[in-house]
């Protein structure tokens, strides 16, 4: 009898699925127990430690504590809680390192009209307002070039592999949220200009993700989420993620990040990979 598969899934809020009910414990972590490491366990029939949590940085994952907005709840480095018997460690992070969700957001309120009406109502909702606390400069890249980003996400990577060297390294890339279909106006209150201010900034994401596990194959495996959802962005017939709305901002529901259609195609694709991987 083999033993059980143990997965440990680290990252931020595209991992760990604000938004998506119902809510995991505790809730300052803003996860999901319908998010894809939830779901491919599931489907595995694994063992599962969910150290994700909204908000996180690489360097949350490795040497810095993360202070949940708007609570006393403080969460230790996430690779300090991967235990000792884990198998596969999934990650997806790095988005919170350039502002990227945070910039939206900012091109939200400042261009669109229905940003603008909500806007007053931001501090209602706990939490909300965490996701501006990290407002991008007019560069592409927010707080990082990209060299810096690649450098952070390779040493994250490599300390994790140090520590636990028998555990293989999922890098789980952002699911698309600015696809062919994207529309400015329709689907999104902003110009085609910021539509691809955006899109520059997930490009300059997901090549990390592809230089890190690049140099790394042996133990690190890419997984192409966001080329893999490209037809399933914003303005899509079905879409794996959600734009803003007057509708998700009173269910508290995951704006732009993954729904649930999202979470359970990322689970699908990790599945497969591990399979076929034994």
């Amino acid at each position: 009898m083999t033993d059980q598969l143990h997965i440990v899934s680290l990252g931020s809020s595209f991992a760990a699925g604000p938004g998506i009910h119902p809510q995991d414990e505790p809730p300052a972590a803003r996860r999901s127990i319908k998010n894809y490491p939830h779901l491919l366990a599931s489907s595995l029939n694994a063992k599962l430690t969910d150290l994700t949590s909204s908000g996180a940085t690489l360097l949350n994952i490795t040497t810095e504590s993360q202070s949940a907005p708007f609570s006393k709840v403080t969460f230790p480095p996430q690779i300090s809680k991967i235990p000792n018997d884990v198998d596969i460690i999934t990650i997806t992070a790095g988005g919170d390192d350039l502002g990227y969700i945070g910039g939206i957001f900012k091109d939200v309120w400042n261009n669109a009209w229905y940003g603008k009406a909500i806007n007053f109502f931001i501090k209602v909702f706990r939490g909300f307002t965490s996701l501006l606390r990290k407002t991008p400069s007019d560069e592409a890249t927010g707080d990082l070039s990209p060299k810096e980003l690649v450098d952070r996400m390779g040493t994250t990577v490599d300390e994790i592999h140090q520590k636990f060297p028998k555990a293989h390294i999922f890098l789980v890339e952002y699911l698309a949220l600015f696809g062919p279909e994207t529309k400015p106006g329709r689907d999104v209150g902003f110009s085609q200009e910021r539509i691809d201010h955006h899109r520059n900034v997930a490009s300059v994401l997901q090549s990390a993700y592809g230089e890190v596990s690049s140099t790394r194959s042996e133990w690190c495996t890419r997984v192409p989420m966001h080329i893999h959802s490209q037809s399933n962005a914003l303005g899509s017939k079905e879409p794996w993620v959600e734009g803003l709305s007057i509708r998700l901002l009173f269910q508290r529901g995951p704006m732009f990040h993954p729904n649930l259609k999202g979470m359970e195609a990322v689970a699908n694709q990790l599945s497969t990979l591990i399979k076929n991987d034994k």
